[in-house]
């Protein structure tokens, strides 16, 4: 028999990375055209509208984050318990899942519904702070279902299983549009709600989203043998909770870090008026949409480096780390000359504003450099959860985001300590700064990891599976 070269492996566990990768590719940009989608149609009624869903945006995505975070402990968990023969495990992860969002939907809920204290003192005009505060409250609604929506699709993941939540989430889309139009702009009798509607047709979109994963998963042959729905309520495992949580609480706060440092701009450049926000708005969506493209690598290269380790084989988990990391650099190079040559035509999907074309595109031109070092900053991150190290994760991020981003941006952006104040570009050239460092740090993590032997390595996973 011909012995395997290399080459032949890259080229193998290349194509399972974009095999694995894609379902997850479109459902991300499925998922993420409906934010898309509500901040053009909201911003057919006015530039308060959009900036609303801008701002409501920058408090939501934080915490809603803040509650999926802890759930993708179940990815790394169930792919390495499936690669290693032990499916009969797997269930009993899922409905602990359960328990982690009732412990965390409580305080997220409470702090989302009590938002008005936050919008209220941020300055900025009244209508557009009511507007934000009743988006706010329709989404509320649909937070259950959401987290439920997350729990049941990590168990997919985790069983590389990545086209159901594809084909759910793009029915999801679908249903967004119609029940937006609906509740926008107010027809077949139902009131005109501006961007409090784009609230109410997501809330209705997540309950539908979760019944589909919830009834797929329990119908679907390939998941009979685990018998998840069997004993759906079971009490909480002291023991599995603590292991989750302290592989999850870390991915939990460092998205929330992360998504926190965008969003919190938003709020930090409503006092500089909707064209600020607006073109602040304009490129965060698009950069949002890039990332879906090394976020799905990042996700896939999580599962398939927790179910090689698995399957006692770190050389291949190490090999799938550095092709996803070539496929995402090769990624970015595309995405970001797209970006260059188009930044005018992005800007003008959204407004048809000038002044706001203008200062939108000039900061898809730092979008456009730092997509490199999100590149690699997601797919090693992805890396590192399939190692569960994801302390180093987060301290990494806390620092970068936090300690070095949000200093910088806010100096640059809103004071004349180093230059005159530069509005939303300032905040966007800390990104740069910040991504970066990220990158070279987490980057750092994963050689170090790869560096131990195979039994130390192997000894260590053992405890925390």
């Amino acid at each position: 028999m011909q012995k395997i070269t290399h080459w032949q492996e890259y080229k193998i566990e290349a194509k399972s990375l974009i095999l694995l990768s894609l379902p997850i590719l479109l459902a991300q940009i499925a998922q993420n055209s409906m934010g898309l989608v509500d901040t053009i149609m909201a911003g057919r009624v006015s530039a308060a509208d959009m900036a609303a869903i801008s701002v409501g945006a920058s408090i939501w995505m934080p915490l809603v984050l803040f509650g999926q975070g802890l759930l993708l402990a179940l990815p790394p968990t169930i792919s390495y318990l499936n690669g290693s023969a032990q499916r009969h495990r797997i269930a009993h992860q899922v409905r602990q899942g359960i328990w982690i969002i009732l412990f965390s939907i409580v305080p997220l809920a409470l702090l989302i519904y009590h938002s008005d204290t936050v919008i209220n003192r941020m300055g900025m005009e009244e209508h557009l702070a009511q507007i934000t505060i009743k988006y706010l409250h329709a989404m509320l609604f649909g937070l259950p279902a959401y987290l439920l929506l997350v729990n049941f699709r990590c168990l997919n993941d985790g069983l590389a299983k990545t086209k159901p939540a594809m084909i759910i989430t793009l029915i999801g889309l679908l249903l967004n549009i119609p029940l937006n139009y609906i509740f926008i702009y107010g027809k077949l009798g139902v009131p005109a709600f501006g961007a409090v509607g784009c609230g109410i047709a997501t809330t209705i979109v997540n309950w539908i989203m979760c019944i589909l994963m919830i009834s797929y998963t329990k119908s679907a042959r390939n998941q009979r043998d685990l018998k998840v729905f069997e004993n759906i309520i079971e009490l909480p495992n002291p023991a599995t909770l603590k292991k989750l949580f302290k592989l999850g609480l870390p991915i939990a706060i460092a998205i929330c870090s992360e998504v926190a440092l965008f969003a919190l701009t938003s709020l930090l450049l409503s006092p500089l008026g909707t064209n600020a926000v607006a073109s602040h708005q304009i490129a965060l969506n698009t950069s949002s949409f890039i990332f879906m493209l090394p976020m799905s690598l990042g996700m896939a290269t999580t599962i398939l480096v927790g179910q090689s380790l698995g399957e006692r084989s770190p050389l291949k988990a190490k090999d799938i780390s550095y092709v996803a990391l070539f496929i995402g650099l090769a990624t970015a190079t595309l995405t970001a000359f797209l970006t260059v040559v188009l930044r005018y035509q992005i800007a003008g999907i959204f407004v048809k504003d000038t002044e706001v074309i203008s200062l939108a595109a000039s900061l898809l031109l730092l979008n456009a450099l730092y997509q490199f070092s999100d590149a690699v900053q997601v797919v090693v991150g992805g890396a590192l959860r399939g190692y569960k190290d994801t302390k180093a994760i987060l301290y990494i991020t806390l620092f970068c985001y936090w300690v070095l981003g949000m200093p910088i941006g806010y100096i640059l952006s809103r004071t004349d300590l180093i230059t005159a104040h530069m509005g939303p570009t300032g905040f966007w050239i800390a990104f740069v700064v910040s991504l970066t460092v990220a990158a070279v740090l987490l980057f750092y993590r994963m050689y170090k990891i790869q560096k131990q032997s195979d039994e130390q390595l192997l000894t260590k996973l053992e405890k925390l599976k």
